[in-house]
């Protein structure tokens, strides 16, 4: 059996010559070409190999190649496939609300709190819930920070404590209770059945039975996390893959200053 992806809609495909129409970037520009990776609860022979294939092909693949399986144990494979994408996007019709339309440098932001708020911003970050992880909020928090990006706790004009992994909503809203927090940053690393989701929502829901949600600024982040995410799950900001400290601490400073002029 091989793959017929004659039933693929390539409707799209007349829009090309517009040039706010894109495609994904392989080998030259507008190819289509995509790597894709997956796990199918198949064994890892000629009929799962074909099975992704077919997978893949309902995905919008044309002529699908799979670089790469392996089984995971004697029932579930996974699957890296290689193949040209026939779908193109709009980008020109694409519409996100950013955090922040600028990020400023350490040394901007210790400025603009120090002659605009007058005193160190208080800060309590964690991975709270069933989070066991905190590659996230050391990444923002730690003074060494990640990938040459200084964590907060670097800034002389921010006051940062970060609680680690695994924290309890409860015993989190206490501590920032306890050290009269500005701001609450909350990580979150697993994803699966939404996890993510489950934790975030429960903090904010806690908060809000206290009366303390407009007490604090809240912040989430996380590699599935979005801005728009955030704000629907009831926080003032979030931050994706690709933001670091700066970005945070830009918008925690200009966002108490918006709080202190209401």
């Amino acid at each position: 059996m091989s793959v017929n992806c004659a039933d693929i809609d390539n409707k799209d495909l007349s829009h090309m010559s517009h040039p706010g129409y894109l495609r994904a970037f392989g080998d030259s520009r507008d190819d289509g070409k995509v790597q894709v990776s997956f796990t199918l609860p198949v064994r890892n022979d000629e009929r799962g190999h074909e099975a992704a294939k077919v997978y893949a092909g309902k995905m919008g693949l044309e002529n699908p190649h799979v670089a790469y399986m392996k089984a995971l144990d004697e029932t579930h494979t996974f699957y890296v496939l290689y193949g040209r994408c026939v779908h193109s996007v709009d980008y020109a019709a694409i519409q996100v609300h950013a955090v922040t339309d600028h990020t400023m440098s350490r040394e901007e932001t210790e400025l603009f709190i120090k002659t605009r708020i007058g005193r160190p911003l208080v800060v309590l970050g964690a991975s709270t819930g069933s989070d066991a992880h905190t590659v996230g909020i050391d990444a923002i928090m730690n003074r060494k920070g990640f990938a040459g990006h200084y964590g907060l706790e670097r800034y002389e004009w921010i006051e940062g404590f970060n609680m680690g992994a695994q924290v309890p909503n409860e015993t989190f809203i206490q501590k920032a209770i306890e050290i009269d927090a500005d701001v609450l940053l909350v990580s979150q690393t697993v994803t699966q059945k939404d996890a993510h989701v489950q934790n975030l929502t429960a903090l904010i829901e806690l908060l809000e039975a206290e009366g303390l949600r407009e007490r604090f600024i809240t912040c989430c982040g996380g590699a599935r996390i979005t801005n728009e995410l955030a704000k629907e799950l009831g926080y003032d900001a979030g931050f994706g893959a690709g933001k670091f400290a700066e970005d945070v601490a830009t918008f925690i400073a200009e966002e108490m200053i918006r709080r202190m002029e209401r």
